[in-house]
């Protein structure tokens, strides 16, 4: 495919999925995506993404050597930007973070550094946190020490969620690279929500529609991304299994219209995102011919 006929296909794209939120066109579920989608800044992503989407992932560093956390004037310029484009904010938490660390020192630190993002970034009041609890290790099991990682995470979630002005259905804690069932109780006992990630899922080879299943009523948020052959997530929707978008939508769909979730695609660069809005944009086209239907059957006397 030349240069320009691909840069003319991007135009269509982006034409009919604005002419989609022209008609305002109710979707089961808020779209976002994430704050490093052009290689710049949180504010000017947010401004390139306004108009599009209903939602930005705030991904948040915060380590010695690099921080991207806003000042508090670019909080109240993201607060004032959500306002004018009718957006909401999810709010990644660094990921540079032990809460259920045998280092004490350390689990502490965990759990300042989490309050203190939570603080900075009140204002611009969150649809959710999203919260990892890392594993002593990657992949599953987490830990050699279950008993005391679960003991320390179960402390870690005391301090954060009683210490501070934090609305525990607000906290979606994040589905990674162990079996969730672990942190299940966790979740529940605490009144947590959950960030069902599908591509961590796709990743590991766990079965979708049973986690969705499990988690659905206390999923917040839906992380979607796609998994190429080797291996590598965070990719285009293009990668996605066939009729796994449709399935999490007819789910979505069946929900009261007041009982609000956010589906963000996850992927970091315009091309991933330019080519998963045109995955979601077909998907569009279905709602809309249903729509249309269901509209016409209710004139018919």
């Amino acid at each position: 495919m030349t240069k320009g006929r691909e840069a003319n296909e991007k135009m269509a794209v982006k034409a009919h999925l604005n002419e989609f939120y022209h008609l305002k066109m109710p979707l089961p579920f808020r779209l976002g995506t994430t704050s490093y989608i052009i290689p710049d800044d949180i504010i000017p992503n947010v401004r390139h993404l306004s108009g599009r989407l209903d939602d930005v992932e705030l991904v948040l560093f915060e380590t010695d050597e690099f921080s991207n956390m806003p000042s508090p004037e670019e909080v109240l310029e993201l607060a004032r930007l959500a306002g004018d484009a009718g957006l909401s904010y999810t709010v990644h938490l660094p990921l540079d973070t032990a809460l259920g660390s045998a280092d004490e020192t350390e689990r502490i630190s965990s759990v300042a550094k989490c309050r203190r993002v939570m603080k900075r970034m009140a204002p611009v009041a969150p649809f959710a946190w999203i919260l990892h609890l890392h594993g002593d290790r990657r992949g599953d099991p987490p830990t050699d020490e279950l008993d005391r990682w679960m003991e320390q995470n179960r402390r870690s979630l005391k301090e954060l969620l009683y210490t501070g002005d934090v609305n525990p259905k607000k906290v979606c804690v994040e589905t990674l690279d162990y079996n969730f069932d672990l942190v299940a109780g966790l979740v529940e006992a605490f009144d947590l929500s959950v960030c069902l990630d599908i591509g961590h899922l796709l990743v590991r080879d766990r079965n979708v529609a049973t986690h969705l299943d499990r988690w659905l009523d206390r999923a917040r948020v839906f992380h979607v991304h796609g998994v190429d052959a080797d291996g590598t997530d965070h990719t285009s929707l293009e990668h996605l299994p066939g009729g796994l978008l449709e399935n999490l939508s007819g789910r979505l769909a069946q929900l009261p219209l007041d009982d609000e979730r956010v589906v963000t695609l996850e992927v970091f660069g315009e091309d991933d995102f330019e080519r998963s809005m045109a995955v979601v944009w077909k998907r569009l086209q279905i709602w809309h011919a249903d729509a249309l239907m269901q509209s016409e059957e209710m004139m018919v006397p």
